[in-house]
């Protein structure tokens, strides 16, 4: 019997235990439910795509990362696919950041419900002024937040990164023009090999082997 092959724009399949299944899925009905009926941005929970979450969920895992930093936690949903991948792999550590003190203890309960808050430790406040304050190093870091700033905090995050790194960028095709300069520091960067995939709104991969 030849294997069946996945319609295109189907969800992806992930081993997820039932409870962790069911709290993504809710999260993704309230997203898109709560993003269609708020008119003001800073409302919105503006969550990746399940397509997208489960590609970092598989690249995660696939390259042992331990030491994660997530700019933009939103209400925890990509954070819960990144803390799960680290805990099903190398159990590592996960800082998460985001300005929006509703947004971050409508994560704080989320992971909580699945078991994975003692995986992360969540920061409030603006992701620049933030990285600053924290001492790495980090072996990858997934912008998600504020687009523009994004170079800013990779400049500021660069000595604080492992030789062997994994950076991420979601939003790459959606909004090609607040990406750009983001774009130009990555290929910027000596040793990194980076390509976009167009999974969801278009993620950036870029991967620096170490020594």
């Amino acid at each position: 019997m030849s294997p069946s092959i996945p319609k295109p724009g189907s969800k992806p399949e992930q081993k997820l235990d039932p409870k962790l299944k069911e709290l993504l899925s809710e999260m993704e009905r309230f997203g898109i439910e709560n993003d269609q009926r708020e008119t003001d941005r800073k409302r919105k929970m503006l969550n990746l795509e399940p397509e997208t979450a489960a590609l970092l969920h598989i690249l995660v895992r696939a390259t042992d990362r331990h030491s994660i930093l997530e700019i933009g936690t939103s209400n925890g949903y990509s954070t819960i696919w990144l803390a799960h991948a680290m805990r099903s792999g190398t159990n590592g550590q996960l800082v998460s950041i985001e300005r929006n003190p509703a947004k971050l203890e409508m994560a704080r309960q989320n992971l909580q419900r699945v078991g994975l808050l003692n995986s992360v430790t969540l920061l409030e406040g603006e992701a620049s002024d933030t990285v600053k304050t924290l001492e790495g190093p980090f072996d990858c870091v997934f912008f998600d937040a504020d687009r523009t700033s994004a170079p800013k905090q990779l400049e500021i995050l660069m000595p604080k990164l492992e030789a062997d790194v994994l950076l991420l960028a979601d939003n790459v095709l959606s909004h090609p023009e607040e990406v750009a300069d983001y774009l130009r520091a990555v290929s910027g960067l000596s040793d990194f090999s980076s390509v976009t995939v167009p999974v969801g709104k278009g993620l950036n991969i870029s991967y620096r082997q170490g020594k």
